[in-house]
């Protein structure tokens, strides 16, 4: 692409997409060549907060300690030349080239931010707008290819669906750092445990039935049933686009399960792309995504980047402490006959041992919390072949497809530190939620006149708060 500068009279060509914790995605909806098929990614700021632009160097001293292997990086001057830097040096070769898009940097000016941010405000979710606004000190922003569409079709002509998942962590740690009062992790999923969290929280309003260790089983039944469970609780996991504007699941937060009355919409947008009877579509559709995920493998390799957390955030914050060269706040805490020579002897290990167990719990944080977009269009008589096809046996039809890791921000280093608090409030939550139900049900007795009674009623207030009883199972 040659230079370019976005300016203020730019901004109405592009509309909003979506947006993270970190960045507004926004899609291109003008005619110039140069964009067409493209997305725009803009960094936000806390509102009345401090801008996330730091002159000089976008690393602190530790983290170019940590990434000093990759020049490039520590020599970065802002965040989002580092962001790029950190996608195509690290992420990419990690999962694979033809899965990640690196995009490419595009100036703006401060006034075409501005306008940005005016212009979409009123399609962003409200919690976002409270909480976070574009950053208008950029003079940045990214530009990528827009994945919820194929740039070479016609979309008037022929429709392409995107399917976009957050598959979260895929397997069990079975680090010998974990404590014994936290084994609980060695058994159930990471996913599911901080279900119980958010439903104290109030973040979400009923738990979810999606396990990603189905997702990543490997099987194609494990694979369905994770995909249906998807679609009946969405939350902010599973979205579906239609020639890239969303018609499932929500934009910049979380949606509840699925009624009838969104899923009889959802069955007849599928009208026209998926061959079959009314009440059939989403079915197959399903399918498909499924049997896609299954024939592209591309899970296998997120699966292994994802267990380069081999210690646990029990293991690597300790690790942590070693490179910021300061005391072991963990260590302090922990009683001393709880205090092992496991934990003690992580703070003995050589430099580069810290470095590479920090570095390698980071790259699998970014692993855990990306986004995978498949794209599908059907496959027609005349077009040139391709490796990327799948056969839908329900409906007889087969589809071209693609696949593409989204999201693959660098994780801060100071992270550390929340990453373990929020671990120790994940599994704190979910153990007094198993210990209250377990309470529960020994409380309804039954009456020497042979009533029940549900002695429920009477249990001593702060076992847990009624949002998190009831569905979390």
């Amino acid at each position: 692409m040659e230079k370019v500068i976005l300016e203020e009279k730019d901004a109405v060509d592009w509309i909003y997409r979506g947006e993270g914790a970190a960045n507004l995605i926004l899609a291109y909806t003008g005619s110039s060549p140069a964009f067409i098929g493209k997305v725009l990614r803009i960094q936000k700021s806390q509102r009345n907060g401090k801008s996330g632009v730091k002159e000089g160097r976008a690393l602190t001293t530790h983290e170019r300690l940590l990434w000093r292997e990759n020049k490039e990086l520590t020599a970065s001057s802002n965040r989002e030349i580092l962001e790029q830097l950190y996608v195509k040096h690290v992420m990419s070769p990690l999962l694979g080239p033809k899965h990640v898009d690196v995009g490419i940097r595009v100036l703006v000016t401060k006034e075409f931010l501005k306008s940005v941010e005016k212009n979409v405000t009123c399609h962003r979710p409200a919690w976002r707008v409270h909480s976070s606004q574009v950053d208008v000190n950029r003079d940045s922003v990214l530009i990528l290819s827009d994945h919820s569409i194929f740039p070479d079709g016609n979309l008037k002509r022929e429709p392409c669906i995107t399917v976009e998942i957050k598959p979260k962590c895929g397997f069990l740690p079975i680090s010998r750092f974990i404590t014994e009062e936290n084994a609980v992790k060695r058994n159930v999923v990471r996913f599911r445990m901080h279900q119980a969290l958010k439903l104290h929280n109030q973040e979400i309003s009923e738990y979810s039935e999606y396990n990603p260790l189905d997702l990543f089983s490997g099987s194609r039944e494990g694979i369905q049933k994770a995909i249906e469970a998807l679609y009946a609780t969405p939350q902010n996991n599973f979205r579906v686009f239609l020639n890239g504007s969303i018609v499932f699941g929500g934009l910049g937060g979380g949606t509840n399960s699925t009624t009838v009355q969104v899923g009889e919409a959802f069955e007849d947008i599928l009208k026209n792309f998926i061959q079959a009877d009314n009440g059939q579509r989403t079915t197959s559709f399903l399918q498909l995504v499924a049997e896609t995920i299954y024939t592209s493998g591309a899970l296998e390799q997120l699966l292994e980047v994802q267990k380069l957390d081999t210690y646990d955030i029990e293991g690597a914050i300790h690790a942590y402490y070693n490179i910021i060269s300061q005391p072991c706040i963990v260590c302090r805490e922990l009683s001393k006959d709880k205090l092992s020579c496991r934990y003690t002897s992580l703070h003995s290990i050589p430099l580069d041992q810290s470095l590479k167990i920090v570095k390698d719990y980071l790259i699998a944080a970014t692993a855990k919390d990306c986004s995978l977009m498949i794209s599908f269009r059907p496959k027609e008589d005349g077009r040139l072949p391709s490796h990327n096809t799948v056969y839908l046996g329900s409906t007889n039809q087969a589809f071209e497809y693609k696949v593409y890791f989204i999201d693959l921000d660098l994780k801060p280093l100071k992270k550390m530190e929340a990453y373990y608090e929020l671990d120790k409030k994940i599994v704190s939550c979910y153990s007094q939620m198993v210990k209250t139900e377990h309470e529960t049900d020994k409380a309804v007795t039954i009456n020497s006149n042979g009533s029940v009674r549900d002695q429920r009623y009477a249990l001593e207030d702060g076992l847990f708060t009624e949002g998190c009883t009831g569905k979390c199972k």
